[in-house]
């Protein structure tokens, strides 16, 4: 079992930013892959961005690159989403998700592929 916990998340104008962190406890998060998820309200949950859990590969969805990075830090059991430029847009509850891979490559973007969810972060963006 891994459990994860987001904070990090607020309010903030604009062209603002924000860092989300993922603390994980229980099983060595090392060796799980990571992703971010988000849900606005009235639309389902989508993919932000993942990470493997070597960290040597990442991916962002195509309306977040240039503003948002995915990183992690193994040896402190925690992952984080770094957000800039955040526009109205970006308001939603973000989750972080985690998962065992096969390959320490693995980049994974559906939402039914990961097995431990953590229960969100709100980010408001104000126009």
């Amino acid at each position: 079992q891994v459990q994860l916990v987001e904070s990090g998340g607020g309010l903030v104008q604009a062209g603002g930013s924000l860092r989300l962190s993922c603390a994980a406890s229980g099983r060595t998060f090392s060796s799980y892959a990571m992703g971010w998820f988000r849900q606005a309200p009235g639309k389902e949950r989508e993919f932000v961005a993942a990470i493997s859990w070597s960290g040597d590969r990442r991916y962002h969805v195509v309306s977040v690159r240039g503003r948002f990075t995915i990183s992690r830090d193994s040896a402190k059991n925690t992952g984080y989403l770094q957000m800039n430029s955040l526009k109205p847009e970006d308001t939603a509850v973000y989750y972080c998700a985690a998962t065992a891979t096969a390959q320490a490559i693995d980049v994974l973007s559906a939402t039914s592929e990961y097995a431990y969810w953590g229960q969100g972060t709100q980010v408001t963006v104000s126009s």
